[in-house]
């Protein structure tokens, strides 16, 4: 289980530790929490009371001081496995849902024509709609998207990092997606 660090303002930071969490907490870098503790975490005993530290780690945590704002406007970093959960594990052709294994990251203006790798230009495609395809344009090969590529937020970004992620979590990310987004499905 990991903990999601917000700036003080609420906006996702990362996915961290319940031990790296721990530092925040015991260096007093924790403005305000959310959901009730998901983990105790034990340290040494005091000397002259012979209490037991302990911290409970909350599932979010919104970490004191301020962010850059530039980094809270960059664009996703784009990998396979966020795009096969963004598009759901399905092929932008067939229609036909995979495993990970059957599927590939495609490229609607291929790169060999100066396509990017970027979000607006990827989507997922079964291994057969890809080879099909190969180096066209849909429009070429004959082949229409059935749905189209977009860029995700900050908070759907969090979402698709794979993490096995608590319902306190997920409630306080989903409230920030727009309900449009394939992730709220």
């Amino acid at each position: 289980m990991d903990v999601l660090q917000l700036d003080i303002s609420g906006r996702p930071q990362a996915w961290i530790t319940p031990r790296e969490a721990a530092v925040i907490y015991a260096s007093d870098g924790v403005a305000w929490t959310l959901g009730d503790p998901c983990q105790i975490l034990r340290g040494g005993f005091q000397r002259r009371t012979g209490v037991q530290s302990r911290i409970e780690v909350h599932p979010i945590i919104a970490v004191r001081g301020s962010v850059p704002s530039r980094a809270w406007r960059q664009a996703p970093a784009l990998s396979n496995a966020k795009l096969f959960a963004r598009d759901r594990y399905v092929c932008a052709y067939c229609g036909h849902s995979f495993h990970a294994d059957g599927l590939t990251c495609e490229h609607i203006q291929p790169s060999s024509r100066g396509g990017s790798d970027s979000w607006m230009n990827c989507i997922t495609a079964c291994r057969s709609c890809n080879g099909r395809k190969g180096s066209r344009l849909p429009e070429e090969a004959h082949m229409s998207l059935l749905f189209l590529p977009y860029t995700p937020s900050l908070h759907e970004d969090m979402i698709l990092r794979g993490r096995r992620i608590l319902a306190d979590q997920m409630e306080f990310l989903l409230a920030s997606v727009p309900r449009s987004s394939r992730l709220h499905g």
